[in-house]
């Protein structure tokens, strides 16, 4: 006799069932849906419409029809002159919401009560004023102006709402103003700046726009771009003041200008357990009024780690031998101590994978090895002496140390 094996009930009917459900997931998609109910009546439009109005948009709220066979409700509605959009609402709900208007009008909502089956009511049109939208809200805030080598933006978006700001440049190839930057945000303090242009009067235009597609009318200004250069790095000379950080390892305050940022090569690094403030001051050799400065912290293992920089600020001088003093912590950009001035607090930004720092990805090791771009207030004093002042680093630690500073502005 074969030997049987000893399988209980439980078994063979589980095996079976997934057997069968095999069977019945497995067959060829013939690309056919079939309806999910055979009732093919025409259900109910809603009842008891009522309309809550908001920026740019509506609620609309309603009875339900009494039928089993309901499955949601359908709005239809154009928002503008090109775009028309359909949102639903399921049978859970009593209330679909319309977005995206274009203007503080009255538009046309097509209400459809549709069936498990794909059918619909009969159309119900219902009215809608929405108040302004956002865009339009942010439209009247925003300013364009004259900055090192372009052109600043500002803008207010309280609501923090997504919107677009599209700056245009005359095109002398097209004799037309052409796209040139799409800053897209949710923050509700815009302040940027767009570079790269000469020193000559050209027209710009900028407008607003947001995710449906609106845009709001467009500002077109003649800017005069402010000269920028690179500052010459063969000028500048160590400061030491006695307040500034004791340096250690071999990484002195030149390393910051010897255009090495590799990591491999040495830095400024400052020794651990020293008192605070943490902070290096250097000359520039030259009065200037600065624009921005690229900061390339220590890259590689480093990155987000360590002594990099994390919370800093930049105070300056254009007395010549600046008398030192202790600074504090923080301070209001324009603040004035002694001979000193503040022209910038900064935060580094965070990983932009969105990644905890000790946990970032190549894409963020590649961000800190690139450098990192920092805009100084437009307006800021001349100076001719630089003091950078780190307040955190990313371990929390007691020293600080970074590869490289390239500074930008007008020499006087």
């Amino acid at each position: 006799m074969k030997r049987i094996k000893n399988y209980s009930v439980t078994a063979l009917v589980l095996a079976a069932a997934l057997f069968m459900a095999c069977l019945n997931s497995c067959k060829k998609n013939d690309g056919y849906v079939k309806e999910v109910s055979t009732d093919m009546s025409k259900p109910a439009a809603v009842t008891n419409v009522k309309v809550k109005n908001f920026n740019g948009g509506a609620y609309i709220t309603y009875d339900l029809p009494n039928s089993d066979n309901l499955l949601y409700v359908q709005a239809e509605y154009r928002i503008n002159d090109k775009t028309t959009r359909q949102t639903k609402s399921s049978y859970y709900s009593d209330t679909v919401t319309v977005d995206g208007f274009a203007k503080s009008q009255e538009y046309e909502v097509t209400l459809y009560s549709v069936s498990r089956a794909n059918v619909k009511s009969d159309p119900l049109v219902v009215k809608v004023h929405p108040d302004t939208p956002f865009y339009k809200l942010i439209k009247p805030t925003l300013t364009i102006t004259s900055d090192f080598g372009g052109v600043n933006i500002k803008a207010m978006n309280p609501n923090q709402k997504d919107i677009g700001v599209i700056l245009l440049a005359f095109d002398k190839s097209t004799q037309a103003l052409e796209v040139v930057d799409q800053h897209y945000t949710k923050v509700d303090t815009i302040n940027y700046s767009i570079r790269g242009y000469p020193a000559v009067s050209q027209k710009f235009g900028v407008y607003v726009t947001d995710k449906f597609g609106n845009i709001s009318d467009t500002t077109v200004v003649n800017i005069t771009p402010i000269f920028e250069t690179l500052l010459d790095k063969s000028k500048f000379s160590v400061y030491k003041t006695p307040t500034d950080s004791p340096t250690a390892y071999g990484w002195e305050v030149p390393y910051l200008w010897d255009n090495k940022t590799d990591g491999y090569s040495n830095g400024w690094h400052t020794a651990p357990g020293a008192p605070a403030p943490i902070q290096v001051t250097f000359s520039l050799g030259v009065s200037a009024q600065l624009s921005r400065f690229v900061l390339w912290e220590r890259p590689n293992q480093y990155a987000y780690a360590h002594g990099n920089p994390k919370d800093f600020s930049i105070w300056g001088s254009n007395i010549n031998a600046p008398q030192d003093v202790r600074l504090p912590d923080y301070a209001p950009v324009g603040t004035v101590i002694g001979d000193w001035i503040n022209i910038g607090n900064y935060h580094y930004p965070n990983p932009p994978s969105g990644l905890t720092p000790g946990f970032t990805n190549a894409a963020d090791a590649d961000f800190v090895a690139a450098g990192v771009n920092f805009n100084i207030p437009p307006g800021s004093t001349p100076i001719k002496y630089f003091r950078f002042m780190v307040h955190d680093t990313w371990s929390n630690g007691d020293f600080a140390h970074m590869m490289e500073l390239s500074i930008y502005g007008n020499p006087q």
